[in-house]
């Protein structure tokens, strides 16, 4: 089984659902309409006009209509991918046929919009066998169309425990000529529903935060090549937790995070690329503290660690402890709890210094990062010297590789791209690798 990606984008960071129909509005299709004339970093890489747990019951067929209208109207013109969410069940047929009834709605040419839809997301998926009935549903709607088979991509949610016990199976189900699970585009964690699947409680009532299931999607995702993609997260006025989240998704290769407004897609956007500028952390009590650029120096200016100079040398205090230290060991103390953030520049000069080396035929390089530290105005000089070999080179090449990805796709976001960066710095990134 090849993990070789069948779809355009290789990475997905924002998936944005809007309800396909509003009760009580003159126009039902307003979130819709506002949705697909969302531009530049306020337009998601994937909009899911959503017409299931968005959607009222008894709006969802006046929402297939408006999918259909929406985007016949306007979808030439959206700069991500359109992914409608239709209803499914597991354990209901009836639920089944009703989605099956929208993806042929809404995939009919003669409405004017399939030219302009990229695939489905079919949500409360179970088992394998399950995924493949949602999968021949797509095939039969292609066939009665005139579509080509395989050319709607189709994306799960996974909110059941059967569904995550499936990702396990896709290495080999994808390969079979039995199927058209090659559609598979991207794998969607819903914790809400999920939670409910696994009866988990929590003291507050609040919803566990899923860090096995977000690991386990990403690891279906990267073995089957496919995108992987976090669930809603609700509170959409903590943006620090926003952030937080995303952090912590993306040392798990969870690049992409569900949206649910324009103000989370711009968030989700931005995080995942490499920063404007460089930075230097400092681990206090195990929490690490941006350290403050002024005049080219880093400056603490908490009171969690402290420095003094004595006569013998100097006196570091950290998390209560004090340390008695010469100043070569408080250089290497200082060395063991700060990290180098790189900006996108440093990581295309580190990239290109090394393919130069390359080049010239050298497999290893060192590359040096140097910093003053200053800590209640003692001003301590401090280096750090990283070994870069080809594997090196290759994990600094992914977020190279998203950023590539972006501009190659979100021509929209041109702009805002090479005024964050630079034109000249842009041009770099694109070339390197």
């Amino acid at each position: 089984m090849s993990t070789r990606r069948q779809h355009d984008r290789a990475f997905v960071r924002t998936f944005f659902t809007s309800p396909t129909a509003v009760e009580g509005e003159d126009d039902s299709a307003k979130m819709v309409r506002s949705a697909a004339q969302l531009r530049g970093m306020e337009a998601p890489d994937v909009w899911v006009p959503d017409n299931e747990d968005a959607t009222a019951p008894s709006m969802r067929d006046e929402g297939a209509e408006n999918v259909v209208d929406v985007v016949a109207e306007h979808g030439a013109d959206f700069p991500g991918e359109i992914h409608p969410r239709v209803v499914w069940h597991r354990d209901s047929p009836t639920t089944r046929y009703q989605g099956f009834q929208h993806i042929l709605q809404i995939a009919n040419p003669e409405k004017g919009a399939i030219e302009h839809i990229d695939g489905f997301v079919i949500p409360e998926v179970g088992g394998i066998d399950d995924w493949k009935k949602a999968d021949e549903f797509l095939t039969v709607a292609e066939n009665e169309h005139g579509l080509e088979e395989g050319s709607l991509a189709m994306s799960v949610i996974v909110e059941s425990a059967a569904a995550e016990l499936a990702m396990g199976d896709l290495r080999e189900e994808i390969a079979k000529p039995t199927n058209n699970l090659e559609r598979l585009f991207m794998l969607v964690d819903g914790e809400v529903d999920y939670t409910k699947d696994m009866r988990a409680m929590t003291p507050t009532g609040g919803l566990p935060s899923w860090p096995e299931l977000r690991h386990n999607t990403s690891r279906g995702a990267s073995a089957a090549g496919l995108v992987a993609v976090d669930g809603p997260y609700d509170d959409i006025r903590d943006v620090e937790g926003y952030n937080e989240r995303m952090t912590d998704n993306r040392a798990k290769g969870m690049v992409g995070i569900w949206s649910l407004t324009p103000g989370q897609v711009v968030e989700a956007n931005e995080a995942p690329l490499p920063p404007e500028t460089g930075s230097w952390l400092i681990d206090v009590d195990g929490h690490e503290v941006e350290l403050e650029s002024v005049d080219g120096l880093q400056v603490y200016d908490g009171d969690r660690i402290e420095l003094e100079e004595t006569s013998d040398g100097y006196v570091l205090r950290v998390d209560g402890d004090d340390l008695e230290l010469d100043e070569d060991e408080l250089r290497e103390e200082l060395l063991d709890l700060t990290e180098y953030v790189p900006s996108m520049d440093d990581i295309v000069d580190s990239m290109e210094e090394f393919e130069a080396a390359k080049e010239a035929g050298r497999g290893a390089i060192s590359m040096t990062q140097a910093a003053t530290i200053v800590v209640d105005g003692n001003e301590i000089d401090i280096t750090k010297d990283r070994m870069w070999d080809e594997a090196t080179y290759q994990a600094a090449m992914t977020p190279i590789s998203l950023f590539q990805d972006v501009y190659e796709n979100r021509s929209d976001q041109h702009e805002a791209l090479a005024e964050l960066y630079g034109e000249d710095v842009v041009q770099r990134a694109m070339n390197v690798g």
